[in-house]
């Protein structure tokens, strides 16, 4: 038997399978295009590859990655930069900030280097001297101290970037030519490593709106090199808290120089509510208006990376039993303002597509309607969300004996310990090329979904023709085109009589345990106007059968948590089926995204307990679920 799924899997990998399939070199529809994506066919021949015009690429990457250039990295002793960077996520072997030997067990697709914006590179600059900057008595008075070391450098660290919190930074270190010259530089490093085919280096930064300390921070994304983005500085913090404001930047960047650029929004479970709000900064109900520019925007979210899993709470899921995953829910970004139950409903992204639906069906346009993605947000600059390869939020959390034990936040009162860190996530999207355009034209338009870090390959399509024969073809994103439209698609006006259908297919990752199942979950409006939620198991691995209230029974649980290791003598390589929604109201408008689940495998925190043979208590989860979430499909009447 794990014969047959060892020959299986290398077949699948050798690109019989279109949801891992081989390369092509074809063209992608312009970004923001809404159109369906159609599989065109030359004149049929032998070669059933032949002509294949649609994305056949599953991409891996990290789109919200952090070196020594943020302030807060630096803080925490970072002092990698770019370079870096981008050689440890195209697959080579580094010496970390602590000085440990660190490397990828394979390569990643893409990168962007997202530092923050506000100050960026300024604390590389004042440590190493620079003449413009030591101008200053007071830059020149922390120079002297990040050079002291000791309590000293961590005295002159705190005090800059309570600077850059309180706005009372010296104008020096805001001059707009010193900040040309850190972006000019920044922007063509990312450019040196980008190699179209092989390895994507996106232009990128952070915009870190936190007002009152809630987090509202957007990750910016260019399509664009350096001739087009060093047209513009990175919009700030200082410039605006209002994300209307950054929108307002994105539009007279690509007004001014032709090029296009996107902001990716994260950690919702941070923002006290205010993440998904139907408020505006103002106070004021949203608008039209307000909808359609955020759609524009910010066509994905970030479901899930280090700082807490994004998907859904189980206050807000009660009766789905994977809904508290890695949950982060003490506060506001800085811990300042306590969470309270009532903010949960504007945090998540499941909640945040139903709210998306309830808007859209007052304003005429939908402001939530976000794809999904995963990315790290680490700090130390190494991508890692492998359980067993993590090197934490920050460089103060790169493995050690101690640091599951060690608080990672300490703020107000609330501390949050590092064994509460997410080994998380990856951003993936379906491409035909590995380069800038294919993969922001994929993300436009929304044919992405996010892992926990996994490489698993998952295939989503909707449509109302899908039968359970479509299953049995070993290229089903070819009849997935064919007949429907793919994850981040629209199905409208349901043909009479018909409920829509699913092909849903998954493959596992080749260094991580096999599949439990796929979930397909559905929001909907009911006849009064609110949101409803249903979870529905739609495949799963081995004989088990749902009880009589429709409870799927565990997969099953291999993990030997004292050797950190597990069996897959469970679960399935892969899973595919057809699935028709049985509850279905032509007249409701409803979401549909698929959840696919691993079997138990072992957390980061067992491999840190065996590795340093340390005893941690028992409040500490040892055991792991990895998980995918495809962006949604919408229906509309």
């Amino acid at each position: 038997m794990i014969k047959l799924q060892i020959i299986s899997l290398g077949v699948i990998f050798a690109g019989s399978l279109t949801f891992a399939g081989s390369v092509a070199s074809m063209d992608d529809p312009h970004p923001g295009d809404k159109e369906t994506i159609s599989a065109a066919f030359d004149k049929p021949g032998y070669s059933p590859y032949a002509g294949r015009k649609y994305p056949t690429r599953a991409l891996f990457g990290d789109t919200h990655h952090h070196t020594g250039l943020s302030g807060d990295a630096f803080g925490f002793g970072n002092m990698l930069g770019v370079d870096e960077a981008f050689r440890f996520a195209r697959g080579e072997e580094i010496t970390t900030a602590t000085g440990q030997k660190a490397r990828l067990s394979r390569p990643l697709d893409f990168l962007v280097n997202s530092d923050h914006a506000e100050a960026l590179g300024t604390m590389f600059e004042v440590y190493s001297g620079n003449a413009q900057l030591l101008s200053d008595p007071e830059v020149r008075r922390w120079h002297e101290m990040l050079n002291a070391g000791g309590e000293q450098s961590f005295e002159a660290v705190m005090e800059m970037i309570a600077s850059v919190s309180n706005n009372t930074t010296p104008k020096v270190l805001l001059d707009p030519k010193f900040a040309r010259t850190v972006w000019s530089e920044y922007i063509a490093k990312a450019d040196s490593y980008n190699q179209p085919g092989v390895f994507t280096a996106f232009i990128g930064y952070e915009w870190s709106s936190h007002p009152d300390g809630n987090n509202l921070h957007r990750v910016v994304v260019f399509r664009d090199g350096a001739e087009k983005a060093g047209q513009v500085l990175p919009f700030s913090y200082f410039d605006s808290a209002d994300p209307e404001k950054l929108w307002q930047e994105l539009e007279a960047y690509e007004d001014k120089t032709g090029g296009s650029v996107l902001a990716i929004p994260h950690n919702g479970n941070l923002s006290n509510g205010t993440m998904f709000s139907v408020e505006t900064q103002q106070g004021k109900p949203l608008d039209k208006v307000y909808a359609e520019a955020r759609m524009r925007w910010e066509p994905i979210y970030e479901i899930t990376q280090i700082k807490g899993d994004g998907e859904t709470h189980p206050l807000l899921s009660p009766t789905d039993e994977f809904a508290d995953y890695e949950t982060w829910d003490d506060g506001n970004l800085d811990l300042s303002i306590l969470k309270k139950p009532e903010m949960l409903t504007y945090e998540y992204g499941r909640s945040a597509l139903k709210l998306g639906l309830e808007q859209g069906a007052k304003l005429g346009a939908n402001p939530f309607k976000y794809g999904m993605i995963g990315s790290t947000d680490t700090h130390t600059a190494m991508a890692t969300a492998a359980e067993e390869n993590f090197y934490g939020k920050h460089s103060g959390s790169e493995p050690s004996p101690k640091r599951w034990n060690y608080p990672i936040f300490d703020f107000g009162g609330v501390r949050i310990m590092g064994w509460q860190q997410a080994a998380s996530g990856l951003a993936v999207v379906w491409a035909t090329e590995n380069n800038r355009e294919s993969i922001f034209d994929a993300m436009m338009r929304k044919e992405t979904y996010a892992t926990t870090g996994s490489r698993m390959v998952v295939r989503f399509f909707g449509g109302w023709d899908f039968t359970a024969a479509d299953t049995k073809h070993r290229t089903p994103a070819e009849i997935g085109y064919r007949k429907g439209v793919p994850m981040g698609g629209d199905l409208v006006k349901a043909p009479n009589g018909k409920a829509p259908s699913f092909l849903v297919a998954a493959l596992k990752d080749t260094y991580n345990g096999n599949l439990d199942r796929i979930q397909i979950i559905k929001g909907w409006l009911d006849k009064d106007g609110t949101s409803q939620e249903k979870v529905y198991d739609v495949v799963w691995a081995g004989e088990r059968q749902p009880d009589s209230k429709g409870k799927l029974p565990p997969v099953g649980n291999t993990v030997d948590v004292a050797n950190a290791t597990w069996s897959n003598t469970i679960g399935a390589p892969e899973l595919i089926t057809v699935w028709q929604d049985p509850d279905f109201d032509p007249d409701q408008p409803a979401f549909y995204y698929a959840r696919v689940i691993e079997i138990p495998t072992p957390r980061w925190t067992a491999y840190d307990a065996k590795r340093f043979g340390v005893k941690m208590s028992a409040e500490v989860p040892m055991i792991t679920q990895e998980r995918a979430y495809t962006s949604p499909i919408w229906y509309t009447p």
